[in-house]
């Protein structure tokens, strides 16, 4: 096992616990991606954001407090315990696994089924395996943009690591890393442009979806560039950034304290050297696989971000169990036909699974389109978070939810809640009909679906 990610650990655990002998060899820390440097590391600190963001608000609940301040080392030490934790809980466990070996180093292929170990220690060693799983996930991509490597230039890692907040951040990328950090350091103090070259934020979202989360964030004080071309990237006066792009009403510079590129990840498989073994990978890097994580040579399989599908955590997780299905159980699980949810955690966060409108009208399907303003919601009046609206996308037809874009507090676990009842196949009317707790935001989705009765 090449990786300790979030399907790595996992998987490399239950082959050990099968009775296979199991050595897994991580570069850098146990838990991947997830824990050291993604979901973890960043919604604790967007928690901390939040918390900024109530306490200016306290006057609007009728609670007065003093000037709100933010000390970013607290935040970012509080960032590092709940890590730190993580982590050495799921390395603690690693190693106390019977039959598992873990190993702390580089590892790279030197044949078919070999590989050579650089030790983390010093030395190296070499190991074979009839079997072998590659789950090294990817790191943060910086954009081809002439000037970028003479400034600094902050990712999705480094950023956790401030010691103080940026007067200015220029954000390269209106995707959900740029978004969420764009809204966390606004939060925090900070002055945040967000510069997008598509005509929206988050572009496969269905325009609804899109619109509605820009004006979230220009609510929230984000200055938002679209159809903006980063070209040039220069070192301005003190330690600023000065970054010129392209927009629609013409060519103009931004200055900024920061530069955060957030414009997508790159696989780390340039390190690993799968053509020595046969092993494909695409322009990308990726490794490609087929429905059961294969990849084009036989015992030799690629899990979670590196193989190019959805890169998420439980996507990760989910290969893993398809993997100790078909390998363990002599079962016949496949990734085709899987839901993928995810939440993009602005505050309100936006729930997605399924189709969008956009993917269901151009599969010639024959909907209906369910829509409720979260100012609807009695529990969201409530608690003063009324910002957005849920949206599913139905089968005119069978009644079946399609899809789902749930943007409103808690928008991720409303969204879980409609997934359940895909994954159950049951008709929107089963929710319009249910008798759900009052008030909850669950029991919203009596409305939502009544608009739909004939």
């Amino acid at each position: 096992m090449i990786g300790a990610g979030q399907g790595g650990g996992p998987l490399a655990g239950a082959l050990a616990r099968a009775g296979r002998r199991t050595a897994l060899v991580e570069r850098k820390h146990v838990g991947g991606s997830c824990i050291n440097e993604g979901c973890t590391p960043t919604k604790t600190m967007i928690a901390s954001g939040r918390v900024a963001y109530l306490a200016g608000r306290a006057a609007d609940y009728g609670v007065q407090t003093g000037p709100v301040s933010v000390d970013l080392s607290k935040v970012r030490q509080r960032k590092r315990d709940i890590v730190d934790k993580f982590r050495s809980g799921s390395q603690r466990h690693l190693e106390a696994s019977a039959g598992l070996d873990l190993i702390f180093g580089q590892a790279h292929f030197t044949g078919p089924k070999k590989l050579e170990l650089k030790l983390r220690d010093g030395g190296s060693r070499e190991i074979s395996a009839e079997l072998i799983f590659i789950n090294t996930g990817g790191r943060p991509a910086i954009p081809k943009v002439e000037g970028i490597e003479s400034v600094p230039v902050l990712t999705s890692t480094s950023i956790m690591e401030l010691d103080r907040l940026p007067e200015h951040l220029l954000v390269l990328g209106g995707g959900y890393v740029g978004l969420e950090f764009g809204q966390l350091f606004r939060r925090l103090g900070s002055r945040v442009t967000i510069v997008q070259r598509g005509p929206r934020l988050l572009g496969r979202e269905d325009d609804d979806v899109a619109d509605a989360v820009a004006a979230v964030v220009r609510e929230d004080g984000i200055e938002v560039l679209l159809e903006s071309a980063p070209v040039l990237v220069e070192t301005g006066k003190g330690e600023d950034v000065e970054l010129t792009v392209e927009a629609p009403d013409g060519v103009r510079t931004l200055r900024g304290s920061h530069l955060l590129a957030a414009t997508g990840r790159t696989p780390n498989t340039d390190d690993l050297d799968p053509a020595a073994a046969g092993v494909s990978v695409n322009d990308k890097g990726f490794i490609p696989v087929d429905e059961r994580l294969e990849t084009n040579i036989a015992g030799i399989y690629a899990l979670g971000d590196v193989n190019g599908g959805p890169a998420f955590t439980h996507i990760s997780y989910d290969d893993y169990r398809i993997l100790r299905t078909n390998l363990i159980e002599g079962g016949r699980a496949t990734t085709a036909g899987r839901l993928v949810p995810y939440t993009v955690f602005i505050d309100p966060q936006l729930g997605r699974v399924g189709l969008t409108e956009q993917e269901a009208r151009s599969q010639g399907r024959a909907v209906r389109v369910a829509k409720l303003p979260m100012s609807h919601v009695a529990r969201a009046l409530e608690v003063d978070e009324t910002r957005g609206f849920m949206k599913a996308i139905v089968d005119a037809d069978t009644r079946q939810i399609l899809g789902v874009a749930v943007l409103g507090i808690e928008g991720g676990e409303i969204m879980s809640a409609l997934q359940i009842a895909m994954l159950g196949k049951l008709p929107c009317t089963a929710l319009r009909d249910a008798v759900f707790a009052h008030p909850t935001l669950c029991e919203s989705l009596n409305n939502l679906f009544m608009a739909l009765q004939p």
